[in-house]
């Protein structure tokens, strides 16, 4: 049974087709690419798994549950967390503030108990505290906790967005292309961090990536979009080599060469 399927999505805004018939699953404990060029509706895919958009046709499931007009918060509550092409953190707090703020809705206390500052109010901050560390650690930024997160370069911003994906607790991992921006040495980092984070959290994750060395590296399997709709699905080897893919990402001339 896939973790996550799509069948049929389409997503229309007005007379524009963004997204047209798509359809694809992930399994549990996999890595998938979802690669295509420009323009090419991969991030509305995106944004229409995890609520942002309403599909216009079709039906998303998520552990055979239909999500396709649940809200952002059910969705991240089922175990779906993300990045964003465009980095979003609270640029001015600190790098440990920025896991804290989304673990605070693990914190059971009332208003009551934070003005007197309870023993159970001490008790939670602590764990709150040490969960937030654990991720740091665990994407190599222990060692700026109290920076503020508009002052990191812009490597250690995209590890910081990801920890604060991972202390949502997701089930399913959605990454928009993290690479983006990174130099060579910077996407050989990346590509270790996800595999670790991977092993670490037992995750199912899907990304989007124009690095295709990062996508080789990761994704045994690949989802080709092209003007909205599927074009392929394959290996990376069948990716590699298929003329269709060629076509779309470096025209007629390259396919046929």
């Amino acid at each position: 049974m896939p973790l996550l399927e799509l069948k049929n999505v389409t997503k229309t805004f007005g007379g524009i087709v963004a997204v047209k018939d798509v359809s694809y699953y992930i399994k549990q404990d996999e890595i998938i690419g979802l690669i295509g060029p420009n323009g090419a509706g991969k991030t509305t895919i995106f944004n229409l798994i995890t609520g942002v958009y309403k599909a216009t046709e079709g039906n998303i499931t998520f552990q055979d549950r239909d999500i396709t007009d649940a809200n952002p918060v059910s969705i991240v509550k089922n175990g779906i967390a993300r990045t964003f092409q465009n980095i979003r953190l609270f640029n001015k707090l600190s790098v440990i503030e920025n896991i804290r703020t989304v673990l605070y809705r693990e914190a059971d206390y009332n208003l009551g108990n934070a003005l007197i500052r309870s023993s159970k109010v001490t008790r939670i901050e602590k764990k709150l505290y040490d969960k937030s560390l654990e991720y740091l650690e665990v994407v190599g930024l222990i060692d700026y906790i109290n920076n503020r997160a508009d002052s990191l370069p812009y490597g250690l911003q995209r590890k910081l967005e990801i920890a604060r994906a991972l202390a949502l607790d997701p089930k399913l991992l959605l990454l928009d292309e993290p690479a983006a921006g990174m130099n060579p040495d910077e996407c050989i980092d990346l590509v270790e961090l996800i595999m670790k984070i991977k092993r670490t959290y037992n995750l199912t994750i899907m990304l989007i990536e124009h690095h295709m060395d990062v996508v080789m590296e990761l994704c045994p399997r690949i989802v080709v979009i092209n003007f909205g709709q599927v074009l392929m699905e394959g290996s990376k080897l069948d990716v590699q080599n298929d003329p269709r893919v060629l076509r779309a990402y470096l025209g007629e001339e390259y396919a046929n060469a």
